[in-house]
């Protein structure tokens, strides 16, 4: 576990060896979620990979669907059936 201070402007620093290994050593995006447990960063790779994990496993339980889903085709799914 690491300190990171927040400045009056919400700025804050990541320390440098987190920023290497995410691949965000000279500037990058992360992408944040807010979780009853705190908030998680996320690389946008990372975040990719996560949505691919939940689409196969969502995919899986349903017999109709094909082997390989791609995550646009999953979303599509999911605004039409939630009426958007």
């Amino acid at each position: 576990m690491m300190h990171v201070s927040i400045t009056p402007n919400g700025r804050m620093s990541l320390p440098a060896e987190i920023r290497k290994r995410l691949g965000v050593a000279h500037g990058g995006a992360l992408l944040l979620e807010e979780t009853p447990d705190g908030v998680i960063l996320r690389t946008v790779a990372q975040s990719i990979a996560r949505a691919q994990t939940m689409v196969k496993k969502f995919a899986a339980g349903h017999a109709s669907a094909p082997a390989s889903v791609s995550v646009d085709a999953f979303l599509a799914n999911r605004k039409k059936e939630s009426g958007e």
